[in-house]
């Protein structure tokens, strides 16, 4: 239920968390990066279409960011790109400007375009290992300057957020990535994009939200991340086992010069996407799924199915799916659906697709699960060792079903 284990952010709290400043004694320095997206948006004149515009001009449509009393640092990446041609080295760009200012700076607001930014999140999700301060992205549907728009409260928001202190030790309140949209913070890796027209674009149905923003902004505190543990059941031990076991096999190395060992963030940059997505449908023809597992550079592919994990049972299709794992390439299992997750031996198709070597992803968003491979792939991990670590919650991205736990 929302609302529960949540504590005001704002208003008549006898302990409020940290919006001015106060509990730092000085103003929270803020850096906020500017990838694009509609919420820089103006209108071309002759066509009417949307087209990015420079930082400036964003800024110069809310005076209101300075009522704040933040300290404001600015990056951006130049020129500014609609999120439909995100890719994964404008991933590391911005990953290493989180990593570049970590030392300096309380938190990191991050402007996006909307169609992409789950899986930019999930990806950051992943690049940060040891991430312990607020990295939040928000964007919006109709661009700054508009006369009705949603950028404004979105971007003025998710820097009080950023801003955000923990009355219970005085660290940051959020310690992960996150995005922050309309009336709810998610989990970056955990939300998904549900409308293209809504001011509450996205949502995250296998985990709650970190946050509500009505009249207070009050935080689900049991839900948020911590570095030191998990901040749900299922989660712990797995994360700490993952992270073990990806130090050991971590075939990458972290980037000189990028975060410190006081900070505990080690960036890893490096993200592989010798990698596929094969959705099933019905009518999918052996010609259709070869064509896309059969491509000689693929190491792995996230496979989204019906329900619970089913796919068609098929000898050809099993017999491909066999021949693709059995070939030293990894296979994912994510459902289709927006909710819930895979369950592959609750009915017999899913139990085939296990047989054949297929990995469950379980709750996983199609966003985290092609980042987290990407990743995986990235940091030198070869398939076998990518196929244990896709089950185990890395940064919170998933829930391990409490059979698999037990392991």
């Amino acid at each position: 239920m929302l609302g529960e284990n949540m504590a005001p952010l704002v208003g008549d709290s006898p302990d409020p968390v940290l919006v001015d400043g106060g509990a730092l004694g000085r103003p929270p320095r803020i850096l906020l990066i500017y990838t694009g997206g509609t919420i820089g948006m103006v209108e071309d004149a002759a066509t009417g279409a949307l087209a990015p515009f420079d930082f400036s001009h964003l800024l110069e449509n809310v005076p209101k960011v300075g009522r704040l009393g933040y300290q404001l640092d600015f990056a951006e990446i130049a020129p500014p790109i609609d999120s439909s041609d995100m890719s994964p080295a404008h991933w590391r760009q911005i990953a290493q400007m989180v990593a570049a200012g970590y030392d300096a700076h309380d938190g990191f607001v991050i402007l996006h375009g909307t169609d992409t930014m789950a899986y930019t999140a999930s990806a950051l999700s992943f690049m940060l290992p040891g991430l312990a301060k607020p990295v939040i992205l928000t964007g919006s549907q109709l661009p700054i300057g508009e006369i009705r728009e949603d950028g404004t409260n979105n971007l003025i928001t998710a820097l009080q957020i950023a801003a955000a202190r923990d009355p219970r030790d005085g660290g940051p309140m959020v310690r992960e990535v996150a995005i922050s949209f309309g009336r709810f913070l998610w989990r970056g890796n955990r939300a998904t994009k549900m409308s293209s027209t809504d001011f509450g674009a996205f949502r995250s149905f296998n985990y709650p939200p970190l946050a509500e923003m009505d009249l207070h902004i009050r935080f689900n505190e049991a839900r948020l991340l911590r570095p030191e543990g998990a901040s749900s059941a299922g989660e712990g031990e797995g994360s700490a086992a993952a992270a073990g076991q990806l130090a050991a096999t971590d075939g990458g190395t972290a980037v000189s010069g990028l975060g410190t060992a006081a900070s505990g963030l080690v960036p890893q940059l490096e993200m592989d996407n010798a990698i596929g997505w094969v959705s099933v449908f019905p009518g999918m023809t052996e010609e259709v799924l070869r064509s896309q597992l059969e491509v000689p550079s693929l190491k792995g592919a996230v496979l989204r199915t019906f329900g619970a994990g089913n796919a068609p049972t098929r000898p050809w299709f099993v017999n491909a799916v066999t021949q693709f794992v059995s070939s030293g390439r990894l296979l994912v299992n994510v459902t289709q659906c927006a909710g819930g997750g895979v369950e592959d031996k609750r009915y017999a198709t899913g139990d085939a697709l296990v047989r054949a070597g297929v990995v469950s992803g379980f709750d996983m968003t199609c966003e985290a699960a092609l980042a987290k491979m990407m990743h995986l792939f990235g940091r030198g991990c070869s398939a076998e060792e990518a196929a244990v670590l896709m089950q185990r919650p890395l940064a919170g991205e998933l829930t391990v079903p409490d059979a698999v736990a037990k392991f």
